[in-house]
């Protein structure tokens, strides 16, 4: 049976690396983990989920969540993941210390900066912008490109996927910046909740399958990552990978966070009612809740603090111990699930999130707002794809040169093929914020 190890899965390597880092050798003021959690939050593309729906529409009278803030949070959450695992791995493996020099802070700066970045790729409007950009070319005008393009190709873009975006802007070349980010493979590595490529389609029930992670432009890159990582693949001719086991804990923090803050959201609204939310917070933590201190608390806002806390240490370790129960299947790609999916506390989370999707998720303002970044995307990428594909045939129109002016030529210069042009066209959308789409989508219209 094949096995990852931690020795491979810790790499410091980096894209055009000639050499091989080794953490023995490293500057311990400043690891090149730590070096990769600066590179993503002084990225453009992570500073523009301040601007970003997470799910509920801005507020201008209470905070709710951003994509920004949301990642920040996970980071945070993926941070502690991180280090406590990686004191019980290097407690179990004494090797990646004593031969190899790893330290538990290091798992926790790969996974936090891996958290950090994992929603870097989503495109403007929450999940509603992903759906609008497959659905552009899967039943829109878009459909028209499909006779160019290989069936892989078609994939990519009729099932546009954030986690594949997040990774190209990872590793894509930039003008005077070749390899992207130029992120540590180790975090790339745990970056890739679904290592595989848009076909085959959901294959099996393994949690890996269940959306794709890498778009075809960026596959040879992805291979040389997997093979120096040690990553298993899956057989047959198809470029598929089980998991980097600290992939698992970013999902965790994903899964604990948006569980608990979507639903806080909600109540800060008003949308959930304070005390019937602070019954479904205290079967969460029903088993660790220190009652004489609850019951001390003055208001509702400090009762809500303490219970969010409460929540999530005890998921935090929850996940802890299902990792560390089942470290052995998933060194070896033996490990299906989300490590949520077998916690101790599975019921309790699935009431919170039926709650949040009957007053949150499907609430008029939420769906208002997903309606309006439906079709605002689809007409951007209406009038983006029609002028790059004009200049191809040199018939560009004044409406189309007008709107080029405001697209960097990076996202549509020197593209050689039609499946280039429409990755960059799609790109540029997706970086969009969510306040820039509505604005370009204004100017459009005018002209």
């Amino acid at each position: 049976m094949q096995k990852m190890v931690w020795e491979n899965l810790l790499s410091l390597k980096r894209y055009g690396d000639k050499n091989k880092r080794l953490r023995a050798e490293q500057d311990p003021t400043r690891l090149g983990f730590d070096v990769d959690y600066d590179r993503v939050i002084f990225s453009p593309a992570f500073r523009s989920l301040q601007d970003k729906t997470q799910v509920i529409p801005f507020s201008k009278t209470d905070f709710v969540h951003t994509r920004l803030t949301h990642s920040l949070e996970v980071s945070v959450v993926a941070r502690s993941l991180g280090r406590i695992i990686g004191q019980k791995i290097i407690n179990k493996h004494p090797h990646l210390k004593a031969i190899h020099g790893y330290e538990p802070n290091d798992f926790g700066a790969i996974v936090s900066a891996a958290a950090l970045a994992h929603d870097i790729g989503n495109p403007p409007f929450g999940h509603s912008g992903e759906k609008a950009i497959g659905e552009f070319f899967s039943r829109g005008e878009g459909q028209t490109f499909q006779q160019y393009l290989t069936p892989k190709q078609w994939q990519d873009l009729i099932d546009f996927e954030g986690n594949a975006n997040g990774f190209a802007l990872l590793v894509n070349d930039q003008p005077g910046n070749t390899g992207g980010l130029r992120l540590s493979y180790a975090t790339l590595g745990t970056f890739l909740k679904y290592p595989k490529e848009s076909l085959p389609k959901k294959p099996t029930k393994n949690i890996a399958d269940k959306k794709f992670g890498v778009f075809q432009n960026n596959v040879t890159f992805f291979g040389d990552l997997m093979q120096e990582l040690g990553m298993i693949k899956i057989e047959g001719n198809d470029m598929r990978y089980h998991r980097h086991p600290l992939a698992f804990l970013v999902e965790a923090a994903d899964d604990i966070c948006y569980t608990i803050i979507d639903f806080e959201d909600g109540i800060n609204l008003g949308w959930i009612p304070e005390d019937y939310a602070l019954e479904y917070f205290i079967k969460l933590v029903k088993d660790t809740i220190d009652k004489n201190k609850y019951n001390q608390l003055n208001n509702s806002e400090e009762r809500m603090s303490y219970l969010r806390a409460l929540a999530i240490n005890n998921l935090i370790q929850d996940a802890i111990d299902i990792f560390m129960t089942h470290e052995e299947a998933i060194l070896s790609g033996q490990f299906h699930q989300a490590l949520m999916d077998k916690s101790k506390y599975l019921a309790q989370m699935q009431d919170i999130i039926k709650i949040s999707v009957e007053r949150i998720y499907q609430s008029v303002e939420v769906t208002q707002k997903e309606i309006k970044g439906y079709q605002i995307i689809h007409h951007l990428l209406f009038h983006l794809t029609n002028a790059v594909m004009n200049i191809e045939n040199n018939s560009l129109s004044t409406l189309d040169k007008l709107i080029l002016r405001h697209v960097p030529t990076k996202f549509y210069e020197n593209q050689q093929t039609v499946y280039d042009k429409l990755m960059g066209i799609c790109l540029y959308v997706s970086l969009l914020t969510d306040s820039k789409a509505q604005m370009l989508n204004q100017l459009i219209s005018k002209n």
